[in-house]
């Protein structure tokens, strides 16, 4: 039958008793072939809305909340607190890391499997997975579903998603296998074969997806292999090749030249490479001679510091208390968080495409020139501007997480240095999961406040990326230009 909404006067269907009839309010100038479309068309931008992401996400927080709480999830007796089961599954599911109850001695097996299949599935993304399995037992995928996929991957290509798709699951999974061999051959040495091999599925899934958590049982996170620089090493490759994008890896391995990669490309791996760089000298000079480096000889300093600056910006693993660590340290890793990796990837934060994308219009301006470019391309208007509109709403967001956070705690009783509450709070915005320690000793409202800053950081930029790329229309007018005084 057709839809009641769009029947303008002029059509020949008739209602039949009972029928309920709302007219379109400019049904009378539309002819039924256009009401259809628009009608097709209205439906299409409902199942494609960004807010359908954040819904996908909610669905799986709630699962894994549900699950984490059953009494086979956690070593005791009765269900699980609900804040604690509800932090674990958002900081999984975001891939955050943040914690307020150890992963390793308080999470049963069963309770580390869900907190792993969280990691796993928002990692990869949840509409990637189910496309591939739709795929793998060959069911059709729909239109809207393709929408979906094509958003939540940052592309704009609606041609041949399914075989990208598949593409993606198959590419990730095999990076996180050899992973998962390279850790086999050093847990070996140190575990059963059993836990060995437990040791090395979990971290090595964590650590591609720039997760954080670790089950480690001798210490928090990987301050028990801080002198195991092969341990570290594999760490560091998964994490800088989770974080810098399926799509940075695929035009590496297929023009294997600098000069032939895409303008995205070269900025990231520049900036990537700048960021670890400047965070390494940062933290090797400055914890140089506290008491987190200097019981290390100077080859374990250069290794601790490099693995810090790759692992601190996106992923959350940490060789030493970042609660130790001098103030101005954790001040420039909070900066470095805020950056967070590639869009499109694992990580989180504003992303180094954005900022690269904001260097290079800045750099631009200071030559003198009215257009942003880089290596022969100019980058369009329109991304310097939601560029910067990202930015400036992210640092906004962070200013806001941490006052909350702040007034919070003091209203709890609890006093903690604004520097700590402001990188726990980067940390979660971030979806990095470095931590002072504090995150277990914040009241109920900080682990809520955390929560829900952990849920916005992992879809916030994306639902807002694909907010202003869909309200990208031109004007139909402009407004006469009068100049503000600016400096």
């Amino acid at each position: 039958m057709p839809d009641q909404t769009h029947i303008p006067k002029s059509s020949s269907w008739k209602p039949k008793p009972g029928d309920r009839v709302v007219r379109h309010p400019r049904a009378e100038q539309m002819s039924p072939v256009k009401l259809t479309v628009q009608a097709q068309r209205a439906q299409s931008r409902a199942l494609a809305s960004p807010l359908i992401i954040g819904y996908v996400f909610l669905g799986m927080i709630t699962i894994g909340t549900i699950l984490l709480m059953m009494p086979f999830s956690h070593h005791g007796t009765g269900l699980a607190p609900f804040v604690d089961s509800l932090f674990t599954a958002t900081s999984a599911t975001t891939v955050t890391g943040l914690i307020t109850q150890d992963t390793a001695t308080y999470w049963t097996r069963t309770g580390q499997i869900v907190i792993l299949s969280l990691v796993f599935t928002g990692g990869l993304g949840f509409m990637t997975l189910a496309t591939f399995l739709m795929v793998l037992i060959g069911q059709r995928v729909s239109l809207s579903q393709r929408i979906l996929v094509k958003d939540s991957l940052g592309t704009d290509k609606m041609g041949g998603l399914v075989r990208l798709t598949v593409g993606i699951v198959l590419a990730t999974t095999a990076i996180q296998i050899i992973g998962f061999i390279a850790l086999l051959t050093k847990f070996s040495l140190m575990y059963s074969l059993p836990e060995a091999i437990w040791q090395s599925v979990f971290h090595a899934v964590s650590g591609f997806n720039s997760a954080g958590f670790t089950v480690l049982p001798e210490g928090t996170s990987l301050a028990s292999v801080q002198k195991d620089k092969t341990i570290l090493a594999i760490m560091a490759s998964l994490i800088v090749v989770g974080s810098i994008s399926y799509w940075v890896m695929v035009d590496v391995v297929k023009h294997r030249r600098f000069s032939l990669l895409t303008l995205n490309t070269k900025l990231v791996l520049i900036l990537t490479s700048v960021l670890i760089a400047l965070g390494t000298m940062v933290f090797f000079f400055s914890e140089y001679n506290n008491d987190t480096l200097i019981d290390l000889d100077l080859s374990d300093k250069i290794i601790v510091s490099v693995f810090e600056s790759i692992s601190g910006r996106t992923a959350g693993f940490s060789t030493v208390s970042h609660a130790d660590t001098e103030q101005h340290t954790n001040f420039f890793f909070a900066a470095m968080m805020f950056v967070g990796g590639a869009s499109a990837s694992v990580a989180g934060g504003i992303k180094v495409n954005t900022v690269a994308v904001v260097l290079v219009a800045v750099l631009s301006t200071i030559r003198g020139s009215r257009n942003a470019s880089a290596f022969g391309r100019e980058i369009p208007q329109v991304q310097v501007q939601r560029a910067i509109s990202m930015v400036a709403i992210a640092a906004m967001f962070v200013f806001l997480v941490a006052l909350i956070l702040t007034f919070s705690q003091n209203a709890s009783g609890n006093q903690f240095a604004f520097i700590d509450l402001l990188f726990e709070s980067v940390s979660a915005a971030g979806t990095v999961g470095l931590s002072t320690g504090l995150t277990s000793d914040l009241s109920k409202w900080g682990h809520i406040i955390l929560i829900v800053t952990m849920y916005l950081g992992r879809i916030g930029p994306l639902m807002l990326g694909l907010y202003m790329a869909e309200s990208n229309e031109r004007d139909l007018y402009r407004y006469a230009q009068e100049r503000a005084v600016i400096g």
